[in-house]
């Protein structure tokens, strides 16, 4: 979430908003909170994991990195579900993303 963070002004500029959730509870998703400056949710259950479309693992009861990219209208243009530490997006690719979205309009 620390590549968001840098790139957070650029994707405020863009019109994009970063939001996480976490499984963790109140004090350690505020561990994370405070070193970033966007909203950093907590204790997604499987219910919420769910409801935001996420990948749920049932042996350690967590949800897995799942990330979307919504548009104006709030519909997923882009998706991605990592099980583990690879694969994940960066920032920056949401930036160029963004720029080439933005570009075919």
């Amino acid at each position: 979430m620390v590549g968001f963070e840098k790139e957070r002004e650029t994707l405020e500029g863009m019109g994009v908003a970063v939001v996480a959730a976490s499984v963790d509870a109140l004090d350690k998703a505020e561990e994370v909170a405070n070193e970033v400056g966007f909203p950093v949710g907590f204790g997604v259950t499987r219910d919420i994991a769910d409801k935001l479309g996420s990948w749920w693992e049932d042996r350690r009861s967590i949800v897995q990195p799942s990330e979307f990219l919504l548009d104006a209208d709030n519909k997923v243009v882009m998706s991605s579900y990592s099980d583990g530490p690879l694969g994940r997006v960066e920032a920056a690719d949401v930036v160029k993303l963004v720029n080439f979205y933005e570009s075919r309009k």
